[in-house]
């Protein structure tokens, strides 16, 4: 059985992905001690408040109804990270940057597995970084690009 602070952690990364999902940007920003996402497939890091919603902005200009669907969720009591494996699905309606090569819209919809670890403050139930997880082209081979 997990503890409170545990069971705090896992509720505060439901509310952060369901956020994005209707993109209440303040809101997402306010889950986090200092908001910092290192992405895992491009190596790209957005650290402090003005470079995350850079992030959400230009993420959802190529997809605009960007949402994800938990699949699984669970943390462990000795530590402070918390992991989640989810769908990440949208409709490619706008221009989309990969690898320096441009894809204009195509009208089609992609969803990939992926999944993300949320590292939290020592004692706090607020997230110091989320790393998201996936393989860089994937959306391209979903959306039969590749």
């Amino acid at each position: 059985m997990l503890g409170n602070l545990q069971a705090a952690r896992i509720q505060t990364v439901k509310d952060h992905m369901a956020l994005e999902c209707t993109h209440e940007w303040d809101k997402v920003i306010d889950t986090f001690e200092h908001p910092r996402y290192e992405m895992h497939a491009t190596g790209a890091v957005f650290d402090g408040a003005k470079e995350v919603l850079g992030y959400f902005h230009s993420s959802r200009d190529a997809f605009p109804d960007l949402k994800n669907e938990i699949i699984a969720i669970g943390a462990a009591d000795d530590t402070d990270v918390v992991l989640v494996e989810f769908w990440l699905e949208g409709t490619h309606q706008g221009v989309f940057s990969v690898n320096g090569k441009i894809y204009e819209p195509t009208g089609r919809k992609f969803r990939v597995r992926m999944a993300a670890s949320f590292e939290f403050a020592q004692g706090s139930n607020k997230i110091i970084c989320e790393r998201p997880y996936s393989c860089q082209d994937a959306k391209l081979r979903a959306l039969g690009l590749l």
